[in-house]
């Protein structure tokens, strides 16, 4: 959330964004005891959503029904957009805020985008080709894939446990010039994400905690991403969306993929700088 507000702030758009979590998870410690934190969206903002020029729904699950509704009862026109996770999610985002403020790109954000694109090159060389097991919220699961797919990973399973067809046609969509075949499944389970696995093995598994004793079983690479992340502190101060998310989550990925490498590598193959 809190990146969200920022991206648009550079931008130059003002926005009323709900629900806004920043400020509570990863507020400060001041010494100064309070029942409730600071933060969320106050309700003057709330009603005022109805006199804005535009409204940027964040995921068709989560965000199209209130966006589409808002539509309808004041007349505010709404675009559904994917999450902005990775590269291409985030250009279109960034593009919409741009488009409804009536500004143009800074050069602030094009410098950020550029660090993504540039990090993007540099870890190539050992994403490609790489295969990935991914489960969570439809929304985050259907960016994550476009981001996996536009870096050259191969997301072969992935699973939601929200039903609905169109999450499989949008996976099917997104993952159509792959090379491997995909699993995909709406309404799904964990445990029919560990059969898969079994049957044909990943290079990593991204989700969120309970997906760890997946990862220990079958010893694999685990990246935590997403909802919840119980067993991990400080995750909630870093953003995984947005150009700096992007290149979060690069870091993520990459460090447990190598981290494995110099765990398995033979004597000879262990080197200080690849």
């Amino acid at each position: 959330m809190e990146e969200i507000k920022r991206l648009a702030t550079v931008v130059g758009a003002k926005i009323n964004l709900f629900p806004d979590t920043s400020g509570v998870l990863n507020g400060p410690l001041t010494g100064e005891y309070k029942m409730f934190p600071d933060g969320g969206t106050p309700i003057d903002e709330i009603k005022d959503s109805g006199s804005s020029i535009g409204t940027l729904a964040l995921g068709e699950w989560c965000s199209a029904d209130a966006a589409r509704l808002l539509d309808t009862k004041c007349k505010v026109p709404c675009s559904i957009l994917d999450m902005p996770f990775g590269l291409q999610a985030t250009d279109r985002f960034i593009d919409a805020l741009r488009t409804i403020a009536g500004t143009s790109v800074p050069d602030e954000i094009a410098v950020e985008r550029g660090a993504l694109v540039d990090m993007i090159s540099d870890m190539h060389q050992y994403l490609y080709g790489k295969k990935v097991a991914l489960v969570g919220d439809p929304d985050q699961v259907i960016a994550m894939t476009e981001f996996l797919v536009s870096i050259d990973m191969c997301p072969v399973h992935i699973i939601t446990g929200t039903p609905g067809k169109k999450f499989e046609a949008r996976i099917k969509e997104i993952t159509k010039d792959m090379d491997c075949d995909v699993n995909v499944k709406a309404k799904g389970d964990m445990f029919l994400l560990h059969l898969w696995i079994k049957n044909e093995p990943v290079d990593v598994l991204i989700g969120n905690t309970y997906c760890k004793y997946i990862a220990r079983d079958e010893d694999l690479p685990f990246v935590r991403w997403g909802f919840p992340i119980l067993d991990r502190q400080g995750h909630q101060h870093f953003p995984t969306v947005g150009y700096k998310g992007g290149l979060r989550l690069l870091e993520k990925i990459l460090g447990v993929l190598l981290d494995r490498k110099d765990r398995d590598d033979p004597e000879e193959k262990f080197k200080l700088v690849l």
